[in-house]
């Protein structure tokens, strides 16, 4: 066995980290075990860049819901985690300011209500003013003062009626509750009719809760973080060498451990404008679809950015690559009966299929069944050779 490889060590060249191991199965041993070997591919592919990242909310996507008036919580309905719809109430506030807008809205209706009295006695006068001056029994100048005062009477009802619609579009739509005092309470006591409601902007996922019952807010104050996980970013470092070879809108793949062997496509959204001094690299950010929720905000990851140059590459399927004694390698055969295990260095994953950057040469045929057969033959042989 060891005379024959060292012929076929001279008619193969191969990189120096390749094993020269060599294991012998008869046909029959082989058509047993599965062994099935395919012939080493060159594929054109596209090239890439590799950079690191960390995935983050989508700020176009994240809403942090919180007060508008101060005042103090006394519901909440939502904890961290919650999904929630567009509107629903997260949370209930009891402010004095219900009671201020509502004794606003009132005082504006009793004064548009006073006005309305006073056109119809105007419009009395001056119908008479008129009746007389028409008789002659009355003087232009009265007929025209009861005149002046129906159009005054009649302006400042407008102004009420703009005060009125105010005051209600700040109860209904500002702060969501009803104009009128329910008044069906016994005293002291309130109902959610008397309380603000902080509700979600949009639908989403609770991330975080900042308040509790008896939390007191002011306007303004962020009670809650929504956000919608469909979609994340990822600001990735991109080094300066590569800036002449980036661009907004290039495809990016997108692998994170926790999902090895599995890619997430993007896009390249923005580039930043001001690079780090320490590390030499630009912010890049990555719109990431995440329609199963898979990815999470705070996973690192790397992200491949696709140039649109090509190059070939060689491939292998994944299921004949082997560990061997701490080394990658596929069983590559020789001779109808025997297979060499090479060291390999991979690259890229496509499809089931990995790029070999070292170890086998087009035309090669390399076992992508069996492998195991020939890998558990590999050892039993080093172990014999080393008693």
């Amino acid at each position: 066995m060891k005379a024959g490889t060292d012929k076929r060590a001279e008619a193969a060249p191969k990189e120096e980290k390749s094993s020269a191991a060599e294991v012998t199965v008869d046909e029959a041993r082989q058509k047993e075990g599965g062994v099935v070997t395919e012939t080493v591919s060159e594929r054109q592919l596209a090239e890439s860049i590799r950079v690191t990242g960390r995935i983050v909310l989508n700020e176009n996507q994240t809403w942090r819901v919180g007060a508008i008036i101060e005042g103090r919580v006394v519901q909440v309905f939502v904890n961290a985690g919650d999904r929630v719809k567009k509107g629903q109430v997260l949370a209930r506030l009891h402010s004095h300011e219900v009671h201020e807008a509502r004794a606003a809205h009132a005082n504006a209706r009793t004064e548009l209500a006073r006005l309305r009295e006073q056109e119809r006695h105007a419009t009395r006068v001056r119908d008479r003013a008129r009746r007389l001056y028409e008789l002659k029994a009355g003087s232009l100048e009265q007929a025209e003062l009861a005149e002046a005062e129906l159009r005054n009477v009649q302006a400042g009802i407008r102004q009420a009626e703009t005060e009125v619609a105010r005051t209600r579009t700040h109860l209904v739509e500002f702060l969501e509750i009803e104009p009128q005092d329910p008044g069906h309470h016994r005293e002291g006591a309130h109902g959610d009719e008397d309380w603000v409601p902080i509700r979600a902007s949009a639908d989403g996922t609770v991330l975080e809760r900042k308040v509790s019952i008896g939390s007191v807010l002011q306007p303004g104050q962020e009670a809650f973080v929504v956000s919608d996980l469909s979609s994340l970013w990822m600001i990735a470092a991109i080094g300066e060498e590569h800036f002449g070879r980036v661009r907004p809108g290039m495809p990016v793949q997108v692998t994170v451990q926790s999902h090895a062997g599995r890619a997430f496509p993007g896009r390249l959204e923005r580039m930043g404008e001001q690079l780090d001094p320490s590390t030499r690299t630009l912010q890049g950010r990555i719109l990431l679809p995440n329609p199963h929720g898979l990815l999470k905000p705070e996973m690192y990851g790397d992200a491949e950015l696709q140039l649109p140059s090509r190059r070939a590459a060689l491939f292998v399927a994944e299921t004949a690559l082997q560990e061997v004694k701490g080394q990658t390698v596929v069983f590559v055969r020789v001779a109808p009966t025997v297979f060499e295990a090479r060291a390999v260095e991979t690259g890229r994953s496509v499809n089931g299929m990995v790029e070999a950057l070292s170890g086998v040469s087009r035309g090669d045929q390399v076992a992508v069944r069996g492998a195991f057969l020939l890998k558990s033959q590999l050892l039993r042989s080093s172990l014999a050779e080393e008693e």
